[in-house]
């Protein structure tokens, strides 16, 4: 199992960035974690111009940034492709104000591209999700260049396995749970 924690053995040349907003980067950290080629999930703050926010900031709308989860991966184990199919699947991705009970901005999804090959794989992927008719409504995820991404604070980090309970009581409560298996039972 990867965590946000784990020590990194591979070098910076070895991996590449992948970073996402999903709604709430409790939701986000945990279909990525039990990835095979993923280093580390770390949930943060992305896409915003205010330094160093905090979860009471971003939470309540009083900055520009999202809740995210940067992914730190081998691409020779997990390609690109494959972290965008993961995260369409963990998302709605035709709505327009938040994801499921979470509301406003900061929980609107994006791809936070970090070089043109992203640009484009993301777009690439938005563009088929778009054309393969599984939604009737047109999809709503941005695709955005990363400006900066600051780390939430550590009792957010691995909440699902540091608050299990809580998180699956979330998880269910907000309508992401039920939304996901809906969709895994439609494919």
């Amino acid at each position: 199992m990867v965590s946000s924690s784990s020590p990194m053995t591979m070098t910076q040349e070895d991996t590449q960035t992948a970073t996402i907003a999903g709604g709430c980067f409790w939701c986000m950290e945990p279909p990525f974690a039990n990835t095979e080629g993923v280093v580390s999930v770390m949930p943060g703050y992305s896409g915003g111009e205010e330094e160093d926010p905090s979860y009471e900031q971003v939470a309540l709308g009083k900055t520009s940034h999202r809740e995210a989860a940067q992914i730190i991966f081998d691409p020779k184990k997990v390609s690109y492709q494959d972290l965008l199919k993961i995260f369409w699947e963990n998302i709605d991705p035709t709505d327009k104000g938040g994801q499921f009970a979470d509301r406003g901005h900061q929980y609107q999804t994006a791809i936070f591209y970090h070089n043109e090959e992203q640009k484009e794989e993301a777009e690439k992927s938005k563009k088929e999700l778009e054309n393969s008719g599984k939604f009737d409504q047109s999809i709503a995820t941005e695709i955005l260049p990363f400006i900066s991404f600051y780390p939430a604070e550590e009792k957010h980090q691995q909440f699902y396995l540091k608050n299990p309970t809580h998180y699956e009581l979330y998880k269910e409560g907000s309508g992401r749970g039920e939304y996901i298996r809906n969709q895994k039972n439609t494919s």
